[in-house]
């Protein structure tokens, strides 16, 4: 041991903190020796911004659904409202905020005396006889119909760059009969859900296979027991056995009537060597407009509307999957659809044909969603509450034998199967009549 090492260790020695030692007992605890329990936390310390669901925080988003209510807007914009000190949000006290807001308004009021200039000039339009102008009456709508175009369009550009438009668009209290909300629904939609539903036309072939043209205007969602189903989803057929309900957001104003159609474009035709058509649900005369979105197809019951009721989807084992689109049609304004007419055209369900059904009633398609069923568990069950035949048959894929000729024989081995060239047998494989991959199978 060295000289440091004996000095130190008496010092480390006095320095190192003595250990109280407990010793075994068989008796309990002393009440000293066992820590106090937590205090719990009593209702009246609880922070009454925790749950409002304009303040919400992160960690309290669950007790406030499980309560039966929804946060309100983003994360960001409710700690903001709470460390803000209820300053409402055009008011906060940030100097560049301010000066944009000063340059907006500035900007709207340009913008509202030209809406007022044009609503002045469609009045003075639609006071002068259209015997007057030149083009008559026809050019009298053109004009009319295109100052209103630019009237709308100039209320969203007088509101598109108000953070408070935004706002409360972003947190779902816009009101859309106003344009500037329908405009930033549409440039929603059409950021994603545009694109998703175009490439799930063109990818299902529902082009030309269902319709020669179809280019979808309105957002179409598609729910089964309050469950969102993306489009193109193969739907377990337990879950498709009620009708769904459709969520559709229009983006111009006014209110129209519809036709909705739900078709499966996959019923296998064996006599025919090929597919028919088969429609499973036709309703008309639906009332649509910008703000009442919620569409159930179980609702549709009045004689004047329901043709067809629905028909579950279902498939047959061994057959592939059936394509069953939902296309909306909006009739022709101020005209309805005779609903006797189609019950009589449309009862038998086989064989329906869109195409002639929106040449034959004057339709526009402008909505359309998808989904898609298969054979499963459930298919057969759902078959026999329903009455529906086939749940027994069982589709089979027939061979298709190649028409190319049989191909000769080639390579070294080939050119050397004749007598000439025994004596290289021994050293070759698959000789006609001789030898195969395993071996002989002549004895010589």
């Amino acid at each position: 041991m060295s000289r440091c090492q004996a000095v130190v260790r008496p010092l480390a020695r006095q320095l190192r903190p003595h250990s109280v030692v407990r010793p075994f007992t068989t008796g309990a605890a002393a009440r000293a020796d066992v820590p106090p329990p937590a205090a719990e936390a009593s209702s009246s310390d609880i922070n009454p911004l925790d749950l409002d669901p304009n303040t919400v925080l992160p960690e309290f988003e669950e007790q406030l659904v499980r309560a039966g209510k929804m946060p309100v807007g983003s994360r960001r914009r409710r700690v903001a409202i709470r460390t803000t000190a209820n300053v409402p949000f055009e008011h906060l006290p940030y100097q560049a905020f301010q000066e944009a807001r000063k340059i907006l308004a500035a900007d709207r009021e340009q913008k509202l005396a030209q809406i007022t200039a044009t609503m002045d000039k469609i009045s003075l339009l639609e006071k002068k006889d259209a015997a007057t102008l030149k083009g008559g009456q026809a050019k009298k709508d053109i004009k009319l119909a295109s100052l209103r175009r630019h009237a709308d369009k100039l209320k969203i550009l007088a509101d598109v760059n108000d953070p408070i438009v935004k706002k409360r668009f972003e947190d779902g209290l816009g009101d859309m009969n106003k344009p500037i909300y329908r405009y930033y629904a549409e440039k929603k939609w059409r950021s994603y859900d545009h694109r998703l539903i175009t490439q799930r036309i063109k990818q299902f072939s529902i082009v030309p296979d269902v319709l020669p043209k179809l280019e979808p205007t309105a957002d179409v969602q598609l729910y089964f027991r309050k469950l969102k189903v993306p489009p193109g989803t193969i739907v377990d057929s337990l879950v498709s056995e009620n009708p769904p309900r459709l969520r559709v957001q229009v983006f111009d104003k006014g209110t129209r009537m519809v036709s909705i159609v739900v078709l499966d474009a996959d019923v296998p035709d064996p006599e025919n060597d090929g597919f028919a058509k088969r429609c499973h649900y036709l309703a008309a005369n639906v009332p649509l407009d910008p703000t009442d979105t919620s569409l159930p197809l179980s609702r549709i019951k009045g004689e004047d509307q329901l043709a067809v009721p629905w028909l579950p989807a279902f498939s047959q084992k061994g057959a592939p999957y059936h394509r069953l689109g939902i296309y909306l049609l909006e009739q022709k304004p101020g005209e309805t659809v005779d609903v006797a007419k189609l019950k009589e055209l449309y009862s038998r369900r086989d064989g329906f044909s869109l195409k002639s059904f929106r040449d034959k009633f004057g339709l526009q398609p402008f909505g359309f969603n998808l989904f898609r069923t298969v054979w499963d568990d459930n298919t057969a069950a759902v078959m026999a509450r329903h009455g529906i035949p086939g749940a027994d048959l069982e589709f089979r894929p027939t061979r298709v034998h190649s028409l190319k000729p049989p191909v000769k024989a080639r390579g070294w081995e080939a050119k050397r199967q004749g007598p000439k060239y025994r004596h290289l047998w021994k050293y070759t494989k698959r000789i006609r009549g001789v030898s195969n991959a395993r071996g002989w199978i002549k004895k010589r």
